[in-house]
């Protein structure tokens, strides 16, 4: 998919808000060495409120995964859509999460009025948007979106952590920690990990000089 398609809209608040169901998205993955970026798009149910949606981060993993039962449960709907390790290497991370906040909306059962995504960027989509910073803790429904992105993610982790046992997953979440680098000098990339990303294209170009080296040894 060409990536103009994500372009960068000016940025700005809506003076008004057209009347109609609202949805949040949000996005876990941005920063990880390896796996999918993953974006969430909610619409609460006024009629049915959850307690304690805050932004993921401050709350606990056992928490998380209460509330993305309880939103699941609970929300009119939502979408939890992935943009591929090929993608963010071919499209670059930003235009990626871009790409995953898009499929997520347009993966809503029902069509909102108006998408508030957190942060200062925008996808490009067919209806109402605007950028909040800091928006996974001032709206609720880009809480839930983060939570159930997070919870999403991580069980992503856990899952390639028991395929890949040697790297850590399940602990790091594929961030860059020193176990991490350290795992991935020693054994090298997995297919998940980021090639674009320049600790994983170090690892990858000093394996390939150990082989080149080896083979003409």
């Amino acid at each position: 998919m060409p990536s103009k398609k994500f372009s960068l809209p000016e940025q700005g608040s809506l003076p008004w808000h057209a009347p109609g169901l609202v949805a949040g998205v949000d996005e876990a993955g941005r920063g990880p060495l390896a796996g999918p970026v993953v974006a969430a798009a909610v619409i609460l149910d006024d009629l049915h409120p959850i307690a304690g949606l805050a932004d993921s981060k401050k709350l606990t993993a056992l928490r998380r995964e209460k509330l993305f039962d309880e939103i699941r449960a609970k929300a009119l709907c939502f979408c939890i859509a992935e943009a591929s390790v090929e993608e963010i290497d071919r499209l670059n991370i930003l235009q990626a999460t871009l790409l995953a906040m898009q499929r997520a909306v347009h993966g809503l059962r029902l069509k909102p009025a108006l998408v508030q995504v957190d942060g200062n960027r925008l996808p490009v989509l067919e209806v109402q948007a605007e950028a909040i910073v800091k928006g996974d803790a001032l709206v609720q429904a880009i809480s839930a979106a983060s939570i159930l992105a997070k919870v999403h993610r991580d069980r992503w982790c856990e899952g390639f952590d028991r395929e890949y046992p040697g790297y850590g997953f399940a602990a790091h979440k594929g961030y860059g920690t020193a176990a991490h680098l350290q795992a991935l000098r020693g054994l090298g990339a997995t297919p998940a990990h980021r090639r674009s990303f320049a600790p994983v294209a170090q690892v990858i170009h000093t394996f390939a000089a150990r082989e080149t080296a080896a083979t003409t040894a």
